[in-house]
């Protein structure tokens, strides 16, 4: 297995590779294999960017037929038949059945873009500098979704100081603290020293904070609070967006309506980049060209997010994703729960975290992780420290293979409790 060319010429910076290190050759639903012939189930899902499998029959064959048409392959935003085809299916299929009202922004390809789109509009609307964001958020590695962003980590790779941006404590930080009424009182307190946001950022679930899942009712008393207080609810589905969370927005399940919303990811039908910003109508004060990017509106993705959304609508994937969320939860408290009462369990859907900062082992979150891909299984980490086992499988699939991805967690965890 040759990997001394990226060793030798590839950046430090490449991080992935790092935990799975082998070269993949082919990768088909929810498998990778490898240049060895080894197969690997798929846990990481393209951190989220393939929620309907690798190389989906139903989607590759449109983007085939698409490019032997020599259709359009770059066109900024300028018109064209792929973009007219995924914005229609995007309103009629998607929007207008939840009774959602928004104009669609296509930044950059990436959710970072779509982030610093939303930062930049909400300021210019309501002339204000200041954003609330939570501490655990992640919003991207640009310079405005970073400062929006908590992890140390990233933050340091700035290089500047990152400013603009109050934190509020994360609803499950401090139980005994009600944020919301701590944010009106930052607003109401002449002493408080903080200024009046723009917006407030949020995930619902905070997925690289460790897979917090936000209740309804706090995401509901959190639209009050904006509504109360003329300050925009942006929701940064980047991640947990297109039926991750149960449902296609992961909003839905409060029965709220945030003013902007930012997705990328598999919004790309195929793991293709595009990105898009929601932008409620009376929202959208941009110039023309005001923020712009050479690839906004990548043609050929829009191919495949189309038909990512037709096959999501015929394949049912939003009921297949509370279903399989069943299957996984009900294995974890039944199967490996029981092997350390110092373990936690956390997710919604199908994205969900194995807790292990509890256990007082240092980088035991990551020795899993490795063991794990030793036994054939791609997972990543998340939340503190990288204290979380992290599952994101493409939603598609198989119940079958599901278990047998699930039984590799539990053998790896079993091997490390073992070697305590």
């Amino acid at each position: 297995m040759n990997t001394s060319v990226f060793e030798h010429y590839e950046s430090e910076v490449r991080s992935y590779c790092r935990h799975f290190p082998t070269v993949f050759t082919k990768a088909k639903g929810a498998n990778f294999f490898d240049e060895d012939g080894r197969k690997y189930i798929d846990f990481f899902c393209g951190a989220g960017a393939v929620n309907y499998g690798h190389n989906n029959p139903v989607i590759k064959k449109k983007l085939i037929e698409y490019l032997e048409s020599d259709g359009v392959m770059h066109a900024l935003d300028m018109y064209t038949v792929p973009k007219r085809e995924f914005i229609e299916t995007f309103e009629e299929k998607i929007l207008k059945p939840r009774g959602l009202n928004y104009k669609i922004q296509f930044p950059g390809p990436t959710g970072t873009n779509a982030n610093e789109a939303a930062l930049k509009l909400a300021r210019k609307v309501k002339k204000r500098r200041n954003v609330f964001a939570l501490m655990g958020a992640f919003h991207g590695m640009t310079l405005g979704s970073m400062a929006l962003t908590t992890d140390k980590a990233s933050r340091r790779g700035a290089g500047v100081d990152l400013n603009n941006v109050t934190f509020i404590p994360a609803p499950y930080m401090f139980p005994e603290l009600d944020t919301v009424a701590y944010m009106q009182r930052l607003l109401t307190d002449d002493h408080s020293g903080i200024e009046k946001p723009a917006a407030l950022f949020i995930e619902t679930i905070q997925a690289e904070g460790g897979i917090r899942v936000f209740d309804a009712d706090w995401l509901r008393a959190v639209r009050k609070f904006c509504d109360d207080n003329d300050i925009l609810l942006v929701v940064d589905d980047v991640q947990v967006g297109c039926c991750r969370s149960g449902t296609f927005f992961s909003f839905e399940r409060a029965g709220i309506q945030p003013d902007i919303v930012t997705m990328s990811k598999s919004i790309g039908g195929y793991g293709l980049p595009l990105a898009i910003t929601l932008i409620k109508p009376e929202l959208d004060v941009w110039s023309p060209g005001e923020h712009n990017g050479t690839f906004r509106g990548n043609q050929l993705a829009f191919v495949a997010a189309k038909g990512g959304l037709e096959y999501m609508l015929e394949n049912k994937v939003e009921e297949q994703v509370v279903r399989k969320g069943e299957i996984i939860r009900t294995y974890i408290e039944k199967e490996i729960l029981p092997l350390d009462s110092r373990l936690e369990l956390r997710g919604l859907g199908m994205i969900w975290g194995i807790e292990f900062e509890n256990i007082p082992v240092k980088g035991l979150a990551d020795k899993v992780i490795e063991k794990c891909f030793e036994y054939g299984l791609i997972i990543e980490g998340a939340g503190r420290k990288n204290s979380v086992v992290k599952l994101m499988p493409p939603l598609v699939i198989d119940e079958a293979e599901l278990l047998e991805g699930l039984a590799i967690i539990k053998k790896s965890v079993e091997d490390n409790l073992a070697a305590l």
